[in-house]
């Protein structure tokens, strides 16, 4: 349940953010950064802490002009900063029980399934992380062509954020309601809202993609399906991926301050 497995070795992480937390979260090998030569003139203070993190690291950091900056981003947001990384690591479902926050105790993992955009992925990762989240699950998805984009979006914090990985939804479920965790997910059909239910229980907490949404079967299967509740009555459509992950994402965070 640990493992992705993909032909590629190498992508292009960008931008000081993004390089800076690969570096310091060590969830992936950094082969090489690369700094554009004017970026390297401006003296600036987050910029000197990343050469000396990889310095420290030992992984080489190279002046380049701008035509190798350009030829290798993905974006325009890079700043001058690149780094060849390899891929991913991740830990085992088990793992991320063993790392929850001592803060509390009690674990939150989230899974986030079916999100196909990239910077949205990264942009609920980016909430999760700062919520408090203590892991994430995903399905199998090579998501390493665009490490960069989810680099980005997420401020770093898909490099902070430890991941596991499960076949299916229903199985990491299963394995993480054998383990004494709630099972939770956003749902308009039968559902609590999450100002009312009670959300400082262990708890695994599905997040289903804007198209696809969650399947019937887990819907069926689920502990709790909670709604969020909306300011205007002749508003029905479903808030983003990245907007609702934040709102559930918080309110389990209020709701474990205050206990």
């Amino acid at each position: 349940m640990n493992e992705i497995k993909s032909e590629e070795t190498e992508t292009w992480l960008e931008g000081i953010v993004s390089v800076l937390a690969a570096l310091a979260a060590g969830g992936r090998p950094v082969y090489a950064v690369y700094i554009q030569q004017d970026a390297r003139q401006r003296h600036d203070r987050k910029l000197a802490r990343l050469v000396d993190t990889a310095v420290a690291a030992h992984i080489p950091v190279q002046t380049v002009d701008e035509a190798f900056i350009v030829e290798h981003a993905g974006g325009g947001s890079h700043g001058g900063v690149l780094a060849r990384v390899g891929p991913r690591r991740f830990v085992s479902c088990e793992e991320l029980l063993s790392g929850t926050a001592p803060e509390t105790g009690i674990p939150f993992i989230a899974m986030l399934d079916g999100i196909e955009d990239p910077f949205n992925f990264g942009q609920a990762v980016r909430a999760l992380y700062a919520a408090g989240a203590d892991g994430l699950v995903l399905r199998p998805r090579n998501w390493l062509s665009a490490a960069g984009t989810v680099a980005r979006a997420s401020a770093g914090a898909s490099e902070w954020l430890p991941t596991a990985v499960a076949e299916t939804a229903e199985e990491a479920a299963a394995f993480f309601r054998q383990h004494g965790l709630t099972i939770a997910c956003a749902s308009h059909e039968e559902a609590v809202s999450i100002y009312e239910a009670d959300l400082t229980l262990p708890l695994f907490l599905l997040i289903g993609g804007e198209k696809r949404g969650i399947t019937r079967s887990f819907l069926r299967q689920a502990d709790l399906r909670l709604q969020i509740p909306y300011g205007r009555d002749n508003f029905n459509q479903s808030l983003g991926t990245a907007a609702a992950t934040a709102v559930l994402a918080f309110e389990i965070r209020r709701q474990r301050k205050r206990a």
